[in-house]
C-alpha cells in the first residue's frame, strides 16, 4: 500500500456473499477462473494459418513450458469454456482443476484451499478439495466411499460452477460461428464439435466477456501498422497524446472512441486510435478474472436467484463477479506483438509434428487410478 498516496479504493470482498443465508452456517465457497481468450482469430492480416486453427492459450501452454514458467501442460482450452455446450464446459473446468496453474482458485469462508502448486501430488490435492466440498454436495449419512465420493463431489461443483456461467434473465442466445469455436489443441472428439450447436445465453458473464475480446478484430499483426500511425502522429503532434486520450481518463468520451470507430480504415488518426483503445479493452478483457461466490440455502430462504441443479441436491445462492479490469497500457503493445510472434513460432518448430504428447501428460479426474475411463458422456452418441 502507498501511504503517500492521497486517495485509496475501497472494494468489495468478492469472496463473501453480501446475502448469506445459509442455515447450516457453512462458509461460502468462492470459484476464480481466468477464463482467458475465447475464440479464434479471423482477421485476413493473420499470417500464420496456425493462428486459425489452435488457441492462444493453447499455443502459450509450450511456451511457457519450455521456459519454465511451469512443469506440466495443462490441458484446459478456453474455447471448451466459451462454447456454450455443458458437455464442453464441465470438460475445461475439470482440467482447470486438474492443472490450476494461476487461472482457478478455490476459497473457502474467504480463505483459499486451492490453487497451482506446481510440485504437487495433483491427486492428493484434488481428494483434500474433495472433503472440504463434501459438506455442500454430499448428504451427511451418505455411504459412499471416499474415491467415489470424491468424484460425485467435484462433479457436482462442476454442474454448479457451469450453470452459473451460464445464468441469465435474457431467453436470447448469442450463436457463435462454427470457425471460431473449435480449437485444434482440444482433446474432444471431432464429432462432438462438429454434431454440437454452440451458443451463449444472451448477457451471461461468458457473452459478456466473450463479446468484449472480440473488439479484437483484426489481430495483433493487423493493429500494428495503425499503432505505428499513431506513434508517428504523436511524434509530429505531441501535444494530441491528451485529447486522443492515449494514457486515459478512461470516461464516457474513451467509450465513445470505442464505440465510434469506424468499420473501414480511412485513413484517419481517429480510426487508428480508436482500433488501437479497441485492442487495449480487449486484451484486458482476455485476463480477466471471474469470481463465482455461492452458499448452500433453503428453497424458502433468501431472495437471491437460486442454481437448482437437480430438486433432490442442494440449492445454492450465487454472485457473479468480473475482476482484474485494469486496463492494458498502451506501451505494451510491441511487447504483444513480440510476444505473439514467439508463441507461434516456438509452436510451429516444436510441438506441431508431435501432438500427441499433450494426450499423455495430464490425469484424468474421470479415471480410476486403475486407470479405467470412466467420462463416456463425451463421446458422440
Amino acid at each position: 500500500m502507498d501511504t503517500f498516496s492521497g486517495c485509496a479504493l475501497c472494494l468489495p470482498n468478492l469472496t463473501q456473499l453480501s446475502c448469506c443465508c445459509s442455515r447450516e452456517h457453512r462458509p461460502p465457497l468462492c470459484i476464480e477462473i481466468k477464463p482467458k481468450c475465447g475464440f479464434l482469430p479471423s482477421s485476413r492480416h493473420v499470417t500464420k494459418e496456425i493462428k486459425h486453427k489452435v488457441c492462444r492459450f493453447c499455443m502459450h501452454q509450450h511456451f511457457k513450458l519450455a521456459h519454465g514458467k511451469w512443469k506440466r501442460l495443462s490441458r484446459y482450452c478456453p474455447l471448451d469454456l466459451f462454447s456454450g455446450n455443458k458437455q464442453r464446459m464441465s470438460l475445461a473446468i475439470k482440467h482447470l482443476i486438474e492443472e490450476p496453474q494461476n487461472n482457478f482458485k478455490i476459497f473457502k469462508g474467504g480463505e483459499c484451499i486451492y490453487s497451482c502448486k506446481d510440485d504437487a501430488d495433483v491427486l492428493q490435492d484434488v481428494d483434500e478439495l474433495a472433503q472440504h466440498l463434501r459438506p455442500y454436495f454430499l448428504p451427511s449419512g451418505s455411504l459412499m466411499n471416499g474415491h467415489q465420493s470424491s468424484k460425485v463431489v467435484l462433479n457436482e461443483l462442476i454442474q454448479v460452477i457451469v450453470s452459473a456461467l451460464l445464468s441469465s434473465w435474457d431467453p436470447r442466445k448469442t450463436h457463435l460461428s462454427e470457425g471460431r469455436v473449435r480449437c485444434e489443441a482440444s482433446l474432444l472428439h471431432r464429432d462432438l464439435l462438429r454434431n454440437t450447436n454452440h451458443c451463449l445465453p444472451k448477457d451471461c458473464v461468458l457473452d459478456k466477456i466473450l463479446g468484449t475480446q472480440m473488439l479484437d478484430s483484426l489481430d495483433i499483426e493487423g493493429l500494428n501498422p495503425l499503432f505505428k500511425r499513431v506513434e508517428q502522429h504523436l511524434q509530429d503532434f505531441p501535444k494530441e497524446r491528451s485529447s486522443l486520450q492515449i494514457d486515459g481518463p478512461y470516461s464516457q468520451s474513451f467509450l465513445e472512441k470505442i464505440q465510434n470507430c469506424p468499420t473501414e480504415d480511412d485513413g484517419s488518426i481517429e480510426y487508428a486510435v480508436g482500433k488501437v483503445h479497441q485492442y487495449r479493452v480487449a486484451m484486458t478483457a482476455k485476463d480477466c478474472s471471474i469470481m463465482i461466490t455461492i452458499a448452500t440455502c433453503g428453497e424458502e430462504d433468501g431472495p437471491v436467484p437460486s442454481l437448482e441443479i437437480q430438486p433432490s441436491k442442494p440449492h445454492f445462492t450465487y454472485s457473479v463477479s468480473i475482476l482484474d479490469l485494469d486496463p492494458k497500457p498502451y506501451e505494451s503493445i510491441p511487447h504483444q506483438s513480440r510476444l505473439d510472434s514467439k508463441i507461434v513460432n516456438h509452436y510451429l518448430r516444436s510441438t506441431l509434428p508431435n501432438n500427441q504428447e499433450l494426450a499423455n501428460q495430464s490425469v484424468f479426474l474421470g479415471w480410476d487410478r486403475e486407470g479405467e475411463d470412466c467420462t463416456l458422456v463425451f463421446h458422440p452418441v
